[in-house]
């Protein structure tokens, strides 16, 4: 029996975790995640989850004690945002080098400075080398779908790594939309109960050590073990979402792979985005294909582990591609997105030209001219063989 209400992503986020019913949740606010923790706590409040709900002084404790909870063999989750994602930075590798099958909300902001509460990708693209999977949600319900994916995922025993489901602050933090919540029974099905799949602290017949040191003799070894949970999460990423459609039926989000192709079979142009703002590129697929221009649309969910093959099969025809980035690489060639996509076209014959776009930092605005004005720039370079720019912004204050 489903539901359909008015949520904000911070709730749809909160009823995910109040279904998982996690064993112990660690929990420091900064905006705008805080709202996603003031639900789950609510639900705790009124007897509507038993999870221990641990109230930290920090973003580095918050993940300090998630990842005891999960060392010691307890389902456990965090959230946060921002300069929380950068003060945990450290513990963020601990988790991931533990292979500890930690779940946390992501809420994407600005980093300082200058100070910033709006949303942009820059705090979870600094932490794209942390060992950890990423998947980014368009809208309130995939972070709702993705939150509830996610534990299946990290929990798998040939992935057991953590994840964070990102999604854009304010935007979709804050914003209310239409939210269809399964049955709390269904869900809790789904997700199973906690089997830990590696030994634990709290296992009294088989006593270990965490977090021991290791020095160069082995810590290479560790390391290149560790890669083993991200290569395989694609192949689960994809059966999960397969076993999540067939059980909840056809979901008010896109389809569970690494991505959406959204008429791209024929494209010649095509834009590669990430996050709340392919609604606004799908709208401007819509209209450019009532003009006659074959444009098509390819919508990022899974950019950790990066899924290169499958996007180049995806765009093997089209002719010219843009990356739009809300983060900038500093010192890099463009954006993070545009550098990985770019890789994965090295050496490709006759590979399409590419084109990278910066924008929306800082909260800045979006808005469909700017779209336009990256097809536009994409057609002119197939008719005339020429390009103003490479790596562009969009909506940049003049001097």
């Amino acid at each position: 029996m489903s539901e359909i209400i008015g949520l904000t992503g911070c709730e749809s986020g909160a009823h995910a975790m109040r279904q998982i019913n996690p064993d112990v949740v660690a929990a420091y606010p900064i905006t705008p995640q805080t709202a996603l923790m003031q639900k789950f706590a609510d639900f705790h409040a009124d007897g509507e989850v038993d999870t221990e709900f641990v109230l930290v002084e920090s973003e580095h404790s918050a993940m300090s004690a998630t990842i005891g909870a999960a060392a010691a063999g307890a389902r456990s989750m965090t959230a946060t945002s921002a300069c929380g994602l950068a003060l945990m930075h450290e513990m963020l590798y601990i988790a991931s080098g533990l292979r500890l099958p930690i779940v946390m909300p992501m809420v994407n902001r600005a980093l300082s400075a200058p100070i910033n509460i709006q949303g942009d990708h820059s705090d979870s693209m600094g932490a794209r080398d942390a060992g950890w999977i990423h998947l980014h949600s368009e809208n309130a319900q995939e972070v709702y779908e993705n939150i509830i994916q996610a534990v299946r995922i990290a929990e798998h025993h040939e992935v057991l790594t953590p994840v964070m489901v990102c999604f854009d602050g304010f935007i979709i933090s804050h914003g209310v939309e239409i939210v269809k919540l399964f049955d709390d029974k269904a869900v809790k099905d789904f997700v199973g109960d906690y089997k830990p799949g590696l030994p634990y602290l709290l296992n009294p017949e088989q006593p270990i050590t965490i977090g021991a040191l290791t020095f160069s003799d082995t810590y290479f070894e560790h390391k290149v073990s560790q890669m083993q949970g991200l290569l395989k999460a694609p192949e689960v990423i994809r059966q999960v979402g397969k076993e999540f459609t067939a059980k909840f039926g056809e979901s008010l989000a896109c389809c569970y792979d690494f991505f959406e192709s959204y008429k791209l079979d024929d494209a010649e142009v095509a834009i590669i985005v990430l996050g709340s703002t392919a609604g606004s590129v799908r709208v401007m697929v819509d209209e450019y294909r009532a003009k006659g221009v074959k444009a098509g649309m390819l919508k990022l969910r899974m950019f950790r582990p990066f899924p290169a093959e499958e996007i180049k099969a995806a765009l093997q025809n089209v002719k010219a591609i843009a990356v739009m980035d809300r983060s900038i690489a500093f010192g890099g060639d463009g954006g993070p997105v545009h550098i990985e996509v770019k890789s994965a076209f090295y050496g490709v014959d006759k590979a399409p030209a590419m084109f990278n776009y910066i924008y929306g930092l800082g909260g800045k605005p979006i808005d469909l001219p700017h779209i336009a004005q990256v097809f536009d720039d994409m057609t002119g370079f197939l008719k005339t063989g020429k390009a103003d720019r490479k790596v562009g912004f969009l909506n940049l204050r003049e001097a």
